[in-house]
């Protein structure tokens, strides 16, 4: 009778705020529908302790339950997510606030675990729903209406356009990935790049790549830590990498970029922020589901944050662009891709990591759709520079490939 009191309550604080048809199924056989329409979301209560997460909901907290085999959830990634923040906001609106990040304590072992546990799921697993390239970062959909695989090289060669990439120049890329962007500007530009990656699944494949591309000569992948790259190089990149340096070491690493770039050098960062001023976590709890279960001590900082830390890392900020709506689209087609290929992903993992990608890919682009996070292409040249080694506008950016 108490259970059956406050599940009246809860459906009553409810009633008309899911734009999704949820199916509420408990562990007497009970279904409960919310909505005239046929469910597209079922929750399924095994046991009657499982109430709880109905009734104080979060996004952390449904979430884990999930994920840890608490409650079970059928239905479009899409949805889900969509309904778990629904009720979130609807019956636990004090938590809409975003809580201080917590500081890991960042050191080369632990920033190397951290990267293991995300990147070295397996790389069949990976190319499952990540374009032919395997290009795990933002896309560029310059018109919008690209497939993935040439938003991705489309971003690439937007990014070789941003840092005026030339014959003859060297390049670093921090956090290679699988090596897309080192070979393309191998390939297009002929020049020597360097990329470092701390994932060995990554490292392996992008060697194996690069050598059946013919380009040993020109490309060098190591598995390297970041803090330990020497030299000079002409042009830097880092897409998708500063998320793991930490807050506390931002100064840091952007002083280390600084002074690997050669003078009247171009370095471009290219990662994911807050929007929360403070540097907050994502509201309802998302950001602390994102630290347990997908990105182990990853920290995003506001873009504020961001500027600061590379003026005092001896940079100066020369171009900024947003490309939260390309993220968006880009975790949308992911997340398609992983759907259409679940079959066949559920056999290159364990039932737990499937179930925490489904729910991880939907939830990111549900965030930069909502602006709760977003992305930006920072472009830099050494502080104190003359203004001469300056382009007079940004039409060298979009004005399509400088070299085949």
């Amino acid at each position: 009778m108490f259970n059956e009191m406050k599940l009246s309550a809860w459906r009553s604080g409810v009633s008309g705020k899911l734009t999704v048809p949820v199916r509420i199924e408990l562990w007497n056989g009970r279904q409960i529908d919310l909505s005239s329409e046929a469910p597209r979301v079922t929750i399924r209560l095994p046991t009657p302790a499982a109430l709880r997460y109905l009734l104080s909901p979060s996004v952390y907290s449904l979430g884990r339950a999930y994920v840890e085999g608490a409650i079970e959830v059928r239905g479009r990634a899409a949805d889900m997510i969509d309904v778990v923040n629904t009720l979130a906001a609807t019956l636990a609106p004090r938590k809409r606030l975003s809580p201080l990040r917590r500081m890991a304590k960042h050191t080369r072992h632990k920033d190397a675990e951290a990267i293991r546990y995300h990147y070295d799921v397996s790389n069949d697993f990976y190319a499952a729903w990540l374009d032919p390239g395997m290009v795990y970062s933002c896309a560029y959909f310059e018109n919008g209406d690209e497939d993935l695989a040439t938003a991705q090289v489309k971003k690439i060669d937007h990014i070789l356009n941003k840092i005026g990439l030339q014959p003859g120049h060297t390049l670093l890329d921090i956090g290679c990935g699988w090596g897309a962007l080192a070979m393309r500007a191998a390939q297009r530009f002929g020049v020597r790049v360097v990329g470092v990656t701390l994932s060995e699944n990554q490292y392996k494949l992008a060697r194996e790549r690069v050598t059946a591309a013919g380009l040993d000569h020109l490309v060098d992948i190591r598995l390297q830590d970041y803090r330990d790259v020497t030299g000079t190089f002409d042009r830097i990149t880092s897409v998708g990498m500063f998320e793991h340096v930490g807050l506390q070491n931002l100064n840091a690493y952007f002083s280390h970029v600084q002074g690997l770039l050669a003078p009247g050098g171009v370095v471009m960062n290219h990662g994911i922020t807050t929007s929360n001023v403070n540097n907050g976590a994502t509201p309802y709890g998302g950001g602390d589901f994102i630290d347990e279960y997908v990105f182990p001590d990853g920290e995003l900082g506001h873009l504020s944050t961001v500027i600061k830390s590379m003026q005092a890392g001896g940079l100066e900020v020369r171009d900024v662009e947003n490309l939260r709506r390309h993220y968006a689209r880009t975790c949308l087609l992911w997340n398609e891709n992983f759907e259409r290929n679940a079959t066949s992903i559920a056999f290159m993992t364990d039932p737990k990591r499937f179930r925490i990608w489904h729910v991880y890919l939907a939830g990111c682009a549900y965030a930069f759709q909502h602006d709760w996070i977003s992305l930006y292409q920072i472009v830099c040249g050494k502080a104190g520079q003359s203004p001469d080694t300056m382009a007079w506008s940004r039409r060298a950016m979009y004005a399509g490939p400088l070299a085949s």
